[in-house]
């Protein structure tokens, strides 16, 4: 069935039909959100120099298809993800003993931990911590004959992005799929379109219930006096994805009726404070646009500070402390930032000595573990000699790999022959910063046409990176969960030669599924 459908799929297009497609979703992009600010290397900043404009989302013209047995087994598992991540945050000490050898050679990771550090001596004002997750996977097909099964790329823990965007992209290929009702004369006939559509997808949805959660759980205000309570976005300058988080944003306001308000994070210290008189600590916010005016956050959800590039200077560290030692609820946590790097990852796939997987997951059944665990790729570390080494520095085993740093977002990894020069080429001290990690092999055949955001259209051999989203809130004191939801979905697809898969770093585009 997979070879018979990416072998003649998506149809082909003549040239008539190809441009009331690209027409059709322009129009439809603009009219329902599905945009982003352009890349300067598009509009350049002095064309626009008030950042007025908004293009179309990159987004394929048609849905991929996808194993719903991979699909299925992704939702299921999503909510043991979510326990998993939250059972690591609560074990501090197990933490810092992996953060070890990193805080050595890893600037980046050392100030989180040491944010963590000074909080802790002074004492966390909130236990309650929210976790917006979204495991990444491949499917993986390694020869023709192989039924494709399902393996994680990574899971995010901070700004896990395009959960508004991607149910845009669900809801714009089901209405060309319906286009009239009840028909599909946008696309052409293919076998793959009789009576399917994409599967819902409630990202949005769940999302933004996540955060309303959270900020329901916080409780009455704790400043003297009280003070209305609200949640605050805390956004990086220039962020090109604005209309992804106002969807967001619009089903808090208008479902939860909870007043939510977008602050840069280089003006946290600016517009927020922490009365020093007030021993719970209260994050207070005085919107720019009216001084006079405050709230209570009960809650703050980083869209910004998951890379290096977002610390300008120890101000924005501060701001990260200042932040952290609130009462407000972070989403996510230091501490659950950092559950969040690639070499946790590695280690709970590790098949040789102790069992951390089962061990943070002790209470579930043996046969859900088994099933998290065959979502791991094979992944090394680099901090030693041994196995991970040698398949990094031969060029042939090399080949089929890719070497990851402690990182979020896109643009961060090495790839295959790359990786034996790139890693010679520093110090060897330096080489346990990365993780090892075997490529994953999805449909060699698979393929889709994408309209870019400067309007260019693509066509040709592709891969397909599904990830799904969950939310969890727990108590980091006593590690008891209030809410575990899983939700929603985003489909991201990229060049079959393009290696990164970053659809803000320009290198994939938003894709939706039809399952088969």
């Amino acid at each position: 069935m997979a070879d018979q459908i990416y072998s003649n799929y998506p149809p082909p297009l003549n040239p008539a039909q190809k441009e009331f497609l690209v027409t059709t979703i322009k129009d439809w992009a603009t009219q329902n959100g599905l945009l982003v600010r352009p890349a300067p290397t598009f509009v350049p900043k002095e064309t626009d120099p008030s950042g007025v404009l908004a293009t179309n989302a990159p987004v394929t013209l048609f849905p991929s298809p996808f194993p719903k047995s991979c699909f299925d087994e992704a939702k299921y598992l999503q909510t043991v993800y979510n326990q998993l991540y939250a059972a690591i945050t609560c074990n501090e000490e197990w933490i810092g003993k992996i953060m070890e050898d990193l805080i050595d050679v890893d600037d980046f990771i050392s100030h989180l931990w040491k944010v963590h550090l000074s909080v802790k001596e002074e004492g966390y004002a909130q236990t309650l911590s929210l976790g917006l997750y979204r495991s990444d996977y491949m499917t993986h097909t390694p020869s023709a004959s192989t039924a494709p099964s399902l393996k994680q790329v990574e899971f995010n823990t901070i700004s896990s992005s395009f959960g508004g965007l991607s149910s845009l992209v669900t809801s714009l290929h089901t209405n060309l799929l319906n286009s009239p009702p009840g028909h599909s004369i946008a696309y052409p006939s293919h076998p793959l379109f009789n009576s399917n559509v994409p599967p819902e997808n409630t990202a949005v949805e769940t999302l933004s219930a996540g955060l309303a959660a959270a900020h329901n759980s916080y409780g009455p205000s704790k400043a003297k006096p009280a003070l209305p309570t609200c949640i605050l976005f805390v956004v990086q300058k220039n962020e090109r994805n604005t209309f992804d988080q106002l969807a967001l944003l619009k089903q808090l306001t208008k479902v939860h009726k909870i007043p939510v308000f977008r602050l840069l994070c280089s003006e946290i210290l600016d517009h927020t404070s922490i009365p020093s008189s007030n021993p719970s600590r209260p994050l207070i916010y005085s919107p720019p646009h009216s001084p006079d005016t405050q709230f209570e956050v009960t809650t703050t959800y980083y869209r910004c500070f998951y890379a290096p590039s977002d610390y300008h200077s120890e101000r924005d560290w501060e701001a990260r402390t200042h932040v952290e030692r609130s009462a407000a609820i972070k989403c996510p946590t230091v501490l659950n930032q950092l559950a969040g790097c690639k070499v946790v990852q590695q280690v709970l796939a590790e098949t040789a000595g102790p069992d951390h997987l089962s061990s943070f997951l002790s209470g579930t059944d043996s046969a859900i573990v088994a099933r998290i665990r065959e979502t791991f790729a094979p992944q090394y570390d680099l901090s030693s000699t041994g196995r991970g080494r040698d398949l990094a520095l031969n060029v042939e085993t090399a080949m089929n790999h890719v070497l990851k740093p402690q990182r979020e977002g896109g643009g961060n990894n090495i790839y295959k022959e790359a990786i034996p020069e790139f890693l010679r080429s520093i110090p060897e001290s330096e080489w346990k910063r990365w993780i090892l990690m075997e490529l994953i092999k999805p449909p060699s055949e698979a393929k889709n046409v994408a309209l870019r955001s400067d309007g260019e259209v693509l066509s040709g051999h592709v891969i397909g990176e599904l990830g799904v989203y969950g939310t969890i809130l727990w108590d980091q004191a006593s590690g008891k969960i209030s809410h575990n939801e899983q939700g929603g979905w985003l489909m991201r697809t990229k060049g079959r030669d393009v290696n990164e898969g970053g659809v803000a770093t320009g290198f994939s585009s938003l894709d939706s599924i039809l399952l088969y």
